[in-house]
């Protein structure tokens, strides 16, 4: 593990009060992932009472703005280890990704969901505190972003009207983020 990867981990974990299982999705070109990349599996605790996966090592030291992401959920999935790990090749081989960017994850973030997108938020649940990773002695920042499945109408009005908007949309419905049988907060 490297040091980045070493710290990400430990930010989480400190962060969170809890230590994650390592899952890593072996299927597919995982290959092409920065060394030490897993996904962090958090279980639920009396504080925190829901699944949390968390990417690690999804970007590497050098990226002029490391990212990494997190997501979470009211059960324990393998698709989600599958669907970070998707993610993080995108960024690393595609298109780096950041606040404000939204998926397409191809399929529902959980059976029976509409919510087939992804929009990359900051960590409103926990603040700043868990969104600035300090890495070395530099305190170079890695900005932990909030991953929240959305459907495509909801992508469409972020497109359209912005992400302040959707996000206050959010708002106004009460919106619950972990209900994958949710209906779309705007038609």
């Amino acid at each position: 593990m490297t040091d980045y990867c070493r710290s990400v981990h430990a930010h989480y974990s400190t962060k969170w009060a809890s230590n994650p299982v390592e899952r890593i999705w072996s299927k597919g070109p995982t290959r092409d992932l920065p060394l030490g990349f897993c996904v962090l599996e958090f279980a639920p605790t009396p504080v925190r009472k829901m699944w949390t996966y968390a990417t690690c090592c999804m970007s590497v030291p050098s990226d002029l703005k490391p990212v990494e992401l997190h997501l979470f959920s009211p059960i324990r999935s393998d698709s989600l280890v599958e669907l970070l790990t998707a993610i993080s090749h995108y960024h690393c081989k595609g298109k780096s990704i950041g606040l404000g960017h939204t998926l397409n994850f191809g399929r529902p973030w959980l059976d029976g969901s509409l919510c087939d997108h992804g929009l990359i938020s900051l960590p409103y649940l926990d603040g700043p505190e868990i969104e600035n990773c300090y890495q070395g002695a530099a305190g170079n920042v890695v900005q932990c972003l909030w991953l929240i499945p959305i459907t495509q109408s909801e992508r469409d009005y972020k497109q359209t009207h912005g992400l302040e908007a959707l996000e206050q949309r959010f708002d106004q419905s009460g919106f619950d983020y972990l209900d994958f049988r949710r209906l779309p907060v705007v038609p």
